[in-house]
């Protein structure tokens, strides 16, 4: 059974020092308040995987935290470029970072190998792009059966994989719907796993199509109301957009990243102190 532990013990006992961990949410349920809790803690030499990391990985390259992006897309979406991201790979500030570039199909086949415990995935992919040029690890096999010319690529395995979802019970059973990437796919592919969730709850009354991930396959959950901001949980709070547009020039330079992560990040308890401190500065437009 998974265990209940506040979002700081989590972190504290599952995500060490050069780790490969997998932040999982496609535009909806980011982990945000685990990525902040990952910075709090100082982690470093991390390995982080995603299939489109967005401000939450500009903010963990910044703070230090990361060795190597594994990823598909890099962006502060509807807005332009992760400048954390840029400075360094270009610039090599706060530190140098290798880059592992996939496709949306690539990553997703790659999570899907893990969670089936198999040494790769394969995929109709690759083909016409520089990807294979510029990352190693995409190979191509023949079919067996056809002779097909098919993509593979190596499986993830997190040490480490975290998401976000809307329920959990109190046996740490976690339910999530609307928007869903490879989070399922991503908890099942990792040596350990934790999700934080909107609330805990006596019964998840599961409705028809939900996503449930059994306690069995899950490590530990916290509770963090409003863990997912400034994403969006549906069914709960709305995207914030201005926080989107706001982070591109408070990231644009050095100084105004760290006076903010100093401020909002390593100076606040929590993320509810977090919230509580932009508040005013990201209503809703």
């Amino acid at each position: 059974m998974a265990a209940i532990l506040q979002l700081n013990q989590a972190i504290g006992e599952f995500v060490r020092d050069g780790d490969t961990v997998a932040l999982e949410g496609f535009t909806h349920l980011i982990p945000f308040a685990a990525g902040h809790e990952i910075i709090r803690q100082r982690r470093r030499g991390l390995t982080v995987i995603r299939m489109t990391p967005d401000v939450i990985y500009d903010q963990l390259i910044g703070a230090g935290c990361v060795a190597k992006i594994v990823f598909s897309w890099g962006g502060n979406p509807g807005v332009g470029s992760l400048h954390r991201l840029r400075d360094a790979i270009e610039k090599k500030w706060p530190n140098p970072i290798a880059v592992e570039e996939h496709e949306h199909a690539g990553m997703a086949a790659a999570y899907a190998a893990g969670a089936s415990h198999l040494p790769f995935g394969v995929l109709r992919g690759y083909v016409g792009t520089d990807l294979p040029k510029h990352n190693p690890l995409v190979r191509f096999i023949d079919c067996p059966f056809t002779g097909e010319k098919l993509a593979a690529v190596p499986a993830h395995r997190p040490d480490v994989t975290v998401i976000h979802a809307q329920k959990a019970d109190r046996q740490g059973n976690v339910m999530m719907w609307g928007v869903v990437g490879a989070q399922k796919e991503a908890v099942m592919a990792a040596k350990r796993s934790i999700v934080t969730v909107e609330e805990i709850v006596d019964n998840l009354n599961a409705p028809p199509n939900s996503v449930i991930l059994p306690s069995w396959v899950v490590g530990a959950v916290s509770e963090v109301k409003g863990g997912a901001f400034p994403s969006y949980a549906q069914g709960y709070y709305a995207r914030n957009n201005a926080f989107y547009k706001q982070w591109d020039n408070i990231a644009k330079e050095r100084e105004t990243f760290l006076k903010w992560i100093d401020e909002h990040v390593m100076g606040t308890k929590d993320f509810a102190g977090f919230k509580s401190s932009i508040e005013k500065a990201v209503a809703h437009v």
